[in-house]
């Protein structure tokens, strides 16, 4: 009798493959599937050492040193500054040597370290925001002791040129030289040495913060009463003239009409006598400047239609406007008085000159104010006016 099963096998063509070929061939497959997966794998290293070696290049390329530097240089500066305010320890900032453009640290020969960007850049930040003269004034920095403001009296002589006859000479310039020196302006917050001592505290911003209160203080009064003697100029202690026979030097000034107050009749005259005072092409950039007192009384005033001529910012931080104008509400203008100008109208930015060195010096003494330590801070600033043409006074006075 004949078995089936290879007769089956026979008709169909095929024969079922023996083991030991199996092993084989399996064997075979996971050995080149090994060697392929060895090979992705090492091509992917290779791919990531690439894109490292890459990244390196891309910051450390000469392209570009000055940025890498100057953050570098701001964040070790930063640290540095941190740990001296905090513990004393000066050694980094000692140790800090930054070449690269605004970051130069160097060590006061008089005591004390520059402040670092970040803080110096909030201190200012503040002083710009504060209800100042520096906020509508021209702001120029310096590295020298002064600043010189010239100031070009001469009207070049102009005209149509014809064939026929020779252009005029322009006239001999005449020149002032108005110096403005710069004076060291302090302030000395301190904090006991357990504040210091919290990581949590931001010394930084607390620094920043009170320093930036007490220079704008001292900064609003200089701009405005300050007699020049180690501080700024103000505007209001130059000499003051009835704007009809006013000259270079002094301030023009309209008069109210009444002793220490508007006139009875027609006030709002006073202010609009004192707008067109000023000269046209310092109008358009023209700004009041009066204290709070003095703003709630002329906000009270109308025109001869009955309309107020004050107005308050159609949106939030825009300024008050008095007759179209800004108002900029300065405490340090004097009180409503007999012969007082309590108010003053123009282009600020062309009248008063600020000059100031860009950098501030922090001098840590824990032994001046035990447990306390104190933080002097200091910084150079000058101020006067530069364009006496370009601000015109309200006096309350008969004449």
């Amino acid at each position: 009798m004949t078995d089936p099963a290879p007769q089956a096998a026979g008709r169909t063509g095929t024969s079922v493959p023996d083991a030991p070929e199996v092993k084989t061939a399996l064997h075979d497959f996971t050995t080149e599937f090994g060697s392929f997966q060895a090979e992705i794998i090492r091509k992917f290293h290779q791919h990531e050492e690439r894109l490292t070696m890459l990244d390196r290049k891309t910051a450390f390329s000469p392209a570009r040193p000055a940025l890498c530097a100057a953050d570098a240089g701001a964040t070790l500066h930063h640290k540095a500054f941190d740990a001296y305010l905090r513990s004393g320890d000066d050694s980094p900032m000692r140790g800090l040597e930054l070449d690269t453009k605004g970051l130069n640290t160097q060590i006061a020969a008089d005591g004390g370290y520059l402040v670092d960007p970040e803080t110096a850049q909030a201190i200012r930040d503040v002083l710009h925001a504060t209800a100042s003269i520096r906020a509508i004034a021209s702001v120029v920095s310096v590295e020298s002791t002064s600043f010189d403001v010239l100031v070009d009296h001469t009207d070049v002589s102009t005209g149509w040129a014809t064939e026929a006859l020779a252009t005029a000479d322009s006239d001999t310039p005449k020149i002032d030289r108005i110096p403005i020196r710069l004076h060291e302006l302090s302030a000395m917050p301190k904090a006991s040495q357990r504040l210091l001592d919290d990581s949590a505290f931001d010394i930084e911003g607390w620094l920043a913060a009170r320093i930036a209160s007490k220079f704008a203080r001292a900064e609003a009064a200089a701009f405005i009463h300050g007699d020049g003697v180690d501080k700024p100029r103000g505007f209001l202690t130059h000499s003051d003239i009835p704007d009809e026979i006013w000259e270079w030097g002094s301030l023009g000034y309209i008069a109210t009409g009444a002793a220490g107050d508007f006139a009875s009749t027609n006030a709002a005259d006073a202010i609009v006598d004192l707008v067109y005072a000023l000269g046209a092409s310092y109008r358009a950039n023209a700004v009041f400047v009066m204290n709070s007192k003095t703003a709630g009384a002329v906000r009270k005033m109308k025109d001869a239609d009955g309309r107020f001529l004050w107005s308050d910012g159609l949106a939030a931080g825009e300024p008050a406007r008095l007759m179209g104008y800004p108002v900029l509400v300065a405490e340090d203008m004097p009180d409503i008085a007999n012969n007082a100008c309590a108010i003053a109208f123009g282009d600020f930015e062309a009248g008063y000159t600020i000059a100031e060195r860009p950098d501030m010096r922090v001098l840590r003494d824990p032994f001046s104010a035990k447990p306390h330590v104190l933080f002097y801070a200091t910084k150079r600033v000058g101020g006067d006016v530069s364009d006496f043409k370009a601000i015109k006074l309200l006096k309350f006075a008969l004449s």
